[in-house]
């Protein structure tokens, strides 16, 4: 049985665990917090940062963002308590003062989920403007955009704010090329998210859930044989995220994204996102896109397309401003720096106009399914190895680990794979051939398909 290896593959990833990161006690002076410079970051430490300061502030804390001018966290604050924006300071965030509590934001977008789920709705929370943001599609008028205004304005003054959207929020699945499926209406594509490993050890990928519950068996061309089956899928509800076991138990994973143009991303771990992070976008139909996180959280109602009027409410997803088409469904959200960040799931507009889109998050994916990135490792921990060359990279506080971290002036000592990563992830010795040249397949590079070899 020949072996298959996939075009686009992540393999060793780095461990997304809390970084060790100390925050001062509440009473810290005020001199002390004046002496605390912000913490310069990668995008994919900031969420890290941000969780670990929101756990010390409570209802004080209003949500967090990452200034991607400055490279820093902005942390928005509730009040005036010296000691919690001490605490901020300290940490190597910036304090901002705003109104609205995060949990305050919360309760909101509850209100509009019981009051206003409208099919062509949606929301998310905006830490940049510490808001609620209410987007409605263009069939959402009359009646129902008196609704979810009125639901808006009951929230109260400065809590939410509502747009419209030129576009219609539908999933993005289409008939053409990329992972294909036929089903009773048809042919239709996705595009492959991430390759991982399934929690028994089998080969698999992720993409997105309405892409596994529109069929079950998926192909690497055009009506071709089925060399993938749908192992679990979860749309609509709680995410939009399928995993897809390979048929050939000899499949091999790489650990990369293509780019098209013969040009790859390593992955390395997969992160949360955080608002205001600039993210890359890889889909079947329209190659490779950017743009920034513009909001975390997102509740999508989603003109159902099984029920006649009926809505498919997914909650849990990142908004962004990237765009993306009919095809794209199930394609890799990453960062330059090689952080895997979502499977496209759907959204508005198109690659000539625009449009909002939404994600799902990978790292949710990756837990609710069991699944590891690449070949191995803990479900979403990573790969030691990849943060024992670099532990800067995972950890914020990386420029004195020893402090926390006995073991961290000498990585080999705890994990041996840091002095050869090849001994832990197979796939680390030998990518050659694993997505910089699918001509084979007669499809463009970047998308998603698997290829033959010998």
């Amino acid at each position: 049985m020949p072996k298959r290896k996939a075009a686009i593959a992540v393999g060793g990833v780095a461990a997304l665990g809390a970084a060790a990161l100390l925050l001062p006690h509440a009473n810290a002076s005020q001199t002390d917090a004046k002496d605390a410079a912000p913490k310069t970051l990668k995008s994919a430490d900031a969420s890290n940062l941000a969780s670990l300061i929101a756990s010390q502030l409570g209802d004080a804390f209003g949500g967090a963002y990452w200034d991607a001018s400055k490279q820093q966290v902005i942390v928005n604050v509730v009040g005036n308590n010296s000691n919690v924006v001490n605490t901020v300071e300290k940490a190597g965030a910036v304090p901002r003062s705003v109104n609205n509590s995060l949990s305050a934001l919360k309760t909101a977008a509850k209100t509009l989920k019981s009051d206003a789920t409208i099919p062509g709705t949606a929301w998310s929370i905006d830490p940049k403007t510490n808001q609620v943001q209410v987007t409605a599609d263009s069939t959402v008028t009359g009646a129902k955009w008196a609704k979810l205004t009125s639901t808006v304005d009951s929230l109260g003054s400065g809590v939410a704010t509502v747009k419209k959207s030129a576009g219609t929020f539908k999933t993005l699945v289409s008939g053409g090329d990329a992972i294909f499926a036929q089903t009773d209406a048809g042919g239709v594509r996705c595009s492959l998210g991430f390759n991982v490993t399934a929690s028994d050890g089998a080969p698999a990928f992720l993409t997105a859930g309405h892409c596994g519950v529109a069929a079950k068996q998926w192909s690497d061309s055009q009506n071709g044989q089925p060399i993938a089956t749908v192992d679990q899928a979860t749309f609509p509800g709680a995410g939009d995220f399928s995993l897809v076991k390979y048929d050939d138990p000899a499949t091999q994973t790489a650990s990369e994204v293509n780019e098209g143009n013969g040009k790859t991303v390593q992955i390395t771990q997969a992160a949360d996102a955080t608002v205001g992070q600039q993210v890359l976008r890889m889909g079947s139909t329209t190659g490779l896109h950017d743009g920034s996180v513009t909001g975390l959280d997102a509740t999508v109602n989603f003109q159902s397309e099984t029920v006649p009027g009926g809505v498919d409410t997914v909650t849990g997803l990142i908004q962004t401003d990237v765009c993306a088409e009919a095809g794209d469904s199930g394609g890799s959200l990453f960062t330059a720096d090689g952080s895997a960040i979502g499977l496209t799931s759907g959204g508005s507009g198109d690659c000539t106009a625009g449009g909002e889109t939404f994600f799902q998050p990978v790292t949710a994916a990756l837990q609710a399914t069991g699944a590891t990135l690449g070949a191995g490792g803990a479900a979403g921990a990573g790969d030691a190895s990849a943060a024992a060359t670099d532990p800067a990279a995972t950890d914020p506080a990386a420029t004195d680990p020893a402090a926390t971290d006995p073991a961290a002036t000498d990585p080999a000592a705890t994990d041996p794979a840091a002095t050869d990563p090849a001994a832990t992830d197979p796939a680390a010795g030998d990518q050659s051939g694993t997505g910089s040249d699918q001509s084979s397949t007669g499809m463009d590079a970047g998308s998603g398909l698997v290829t033959s070899t010998p």
